[in-house]
């Protein structure tokens, strides 16, 4: 028989761990299934030298700043070790690890299958993220090329890489602080779709997010939104890219048109010798395990009511893949207001529930049945 409760967690990285900060406060009977093998979430397996762009209080879950760095920002390390103790501060119920086959409707709520048994919840909350899905774009002759391809996933660091042909492709900041590193070590060359964009020195994460809280805002009081310079995916100038500016290796071409056996070939037919591609093309929301529930996808996302509960299945909450749920909502201090948004909704909906299902007094007077 399935294990009956109220709320499941199914993630337990930045979004599950917040989420289950307000299901805390709000005395919710609840569980965290995490299929890692110890805590952290996707920063266990993000590459060794990277660093935030926001600083410590600009990069924190809710209830408990982030500890100070001696570093201008936290490194990957210090996160790690942040989730870890945040889960131990405030004793969050996580089962690892958990591996989630299935959510399915069921009668009486929706049935997780995981490869440790089933649970019957009443709402299931997926912050599973994007780490595991990532995206890499197909070029024609791909299957052809000997070379070797890693995503920026698997991406750990430049030590295999010394003396090699090297492509990073992608713009964004993943692929810019790859390059900055790989290029200290092989000849390395950055394919990105457009120009790059790349801010002013004194614009950080802490900027950025003010700028998407004040959108936010506007959204929801309806009025137009500020023109923001600059957004989450243009390149923050951490030291280690302004080192790289410094040196004058942030320069891209645009993409090549196919690949060869040995190499790539450009759009003016010459082609290059390549010896590794590291993919920097990010990611797709996790969401397999929410195949039986065949929710509605529109431009690669389930549709929600315009913050965090599904359309199509409303004992679903979807928190930090992205901002279809939420400005800002896949980093550190962004995903507060979406898990706050994700818990008062259950609240809500589990009263509700609650009270279709108490039985009707008898009003005084009434005739017991014979």
């Amino acid at each position: 028989m399935p294990t009956q409760i109220d709320v499941v967690v199914i993630g337990g990285g930045q979004a599950g761990l917040a989420t289950a900060y307000f299901l805390r406060r709000a005395g919710i009977d609840y569980v965290v299934l995490d299929d890692q093998s110890a805590a952290g979430g996707a920063w266990r397996h993000t590459w060794d030298s990277l660093h935030l762009f926001s600083p410590a209080p600009w990069s924190s879950l809710p209830g408990w700043q982030m500890p100070i760095s001696q570093q201008e920002y936290p490194s990957r390390n210090e996160v790690i070790d942040y989730l870890a103790r945040y889960e131990d501060r405030y004793q969050i119920p996580v089962l690892r690890p958990v591996h989630v086959q299935s959510v399915s409707p069921a009668q009486d709520g929706l049935l997780v299958a995981t490869d440790r048994g089933q649970w019957l919840a009443k709402a299931v909350v997926s912050a599973t993220g994007t780490w595991s899905a990532p995206y890499t774009p197909d070029y024609p002759g791909r299957e052809i090329f000997r070379g070797r391809q890693i995503h920026s996933a698997q991406y750990r660091c430049s030590d295999e890489l010394h003396g090699q042909d090297v492509l990073v492709v992608g713009g964004g900041n993943s692929g810019a602080q790859i390059l900055a590193e790989v290029s200290k070590v092989c000849r390395a060359t950055w394919v990105t779709l457009h120009e790059p964009v790349f801010l002013p020195d004194d614009v950080d994460g802490q900027v950025l997010f003010e700028r998407a809280t004040a959108r936010w805002k506007a959204l929801r009081e309806g009025v137009t939104p500020p023109v923001p310079v600059g957004g989450l995916g243009d390149i923050v100038m951490v030291p280690p890219v302004r080192e790289a500016r410094e040196r004058g290796v942030l320069i891209s071409r645009r993409p090549f048109s196919d690949f060869d056996a040995d190499g790539v070939v450009w759009g003016d037919g010459s082609s290059s010798h390549v010896d590794v591609v590291i993919w920097c093309t990010g990611f797709r929301p996790a969401l397999s395990h929410l195949g039986p529930l065949q929710l509605s996808i529109v431009d690669g996302a389930p549709r929600t009511d315009g913050t965090t509960r599904s359309r199509d299945e409303a004992r679903l909450w979807l928190v930090g893949y992205g901002e279809w749920c939420g400005a800002a909502s896949a980093t550190l201090i962004g995903v507060m207001r979406g898990a706050r948004d994700a818990a008062q909704g259950i609240v809500q909906f589990l009263e509700t529930t609650r009270a279709a299902a108490a039985p009707v007094s008898r009003r005084a007077g009434d005739e017991a049945p014979q």
